[in-house]
């Protein structure tokens, strides 16, 4: 086997995120905002439109904070409120609790198993780290790199520079595991192999 690495994509390959509407529509109704399951989630997939394109901006706890605000007043604004962003940022964010992947981390452990060293490449602010370890995944992995970090965001091959280089392992002897087009262009732009997700199926792959 010629692999000394595997990163891997956060969201959607590695993690995904728990329904928040619930908990929205009861922070909601809690300032006496009525929103329906629709109207809440529209709102809600307004702020993540919103977020996606501006995630490698929450690079530092300053900005990280500038970015959750404004996040907050999108989904507000979108949801037809009056109610001030600052006042509802730590509602906005308990909301958002994210889970593992079926299958992600057995098959980590399997890679890591093997003698190869992982990486968490994500587009996402520095938060990532917070959560992978509530839910005690971070502990998985050699390092783990956001867009945030790496100042652009995939498919620029930054976030793949800054990884393997800490890692010691030249692009052509890693493997990229991802679940989107910017994973794989990006990870192609950067000189890595590229292996679609899901995770475990990719183990699979990247080990026979």
């Amino acid at each position: 086997m010629n692999v000394e690495a595997v990163t891997i994509d956060g969201y959607g390959t590695l993690v995904t995120l728990c329904d928040p509407v619930p908990a929205l529509r009861a922070a909601l109704r809690a300032r006496g905002v009525m929103r329906t399951v629709r109207e809440t989630a529209l709102a809600f997939a307004a702020e993540v439109e919103h977020y996606v394109a501006r995630s490698h901006e929450g690079r530092d706890e300053t900005t990280l904070a500038l970015l959750r605000r404004d996040c907050t007043a999108v989904f507000l604004e979108a949801a037809g409120t009056s109610i001030a962003p600052e006042s509802f940022v730590a509602d906005f964010m308990a909301s958002l609790r994210f889970q593992e992947v079926p299958g992600a981390m057995s098959a980590c452990h399997r890679l890591s198993g093997s003698g190869l060293r992982l990486a968490v490449v994500s587009n996402w602010d520095i938060g990532l780290h917070e959560h992978l370890a509530v839910l005690g995944i971070g502990r998985a992995f050699d390092l783990v790199v956001t867009s945030a970090e790496a100042g652009a965001a995939k498919p620029a091959p930054q976030i793949w520079e800054l990884a393997l280089g800490r890692l010691g392992v030249p692009p052509s002897r890693a493997v990229h595991v991802g679940d989107s087009t910017d994973d794989a262009e990006g990870a192609a732009a950067a000189g890595l192999r590229f292996e679609p997700a899901p995770l475990a199926a990719a183990c699979e792959r990247i080990l026979a």
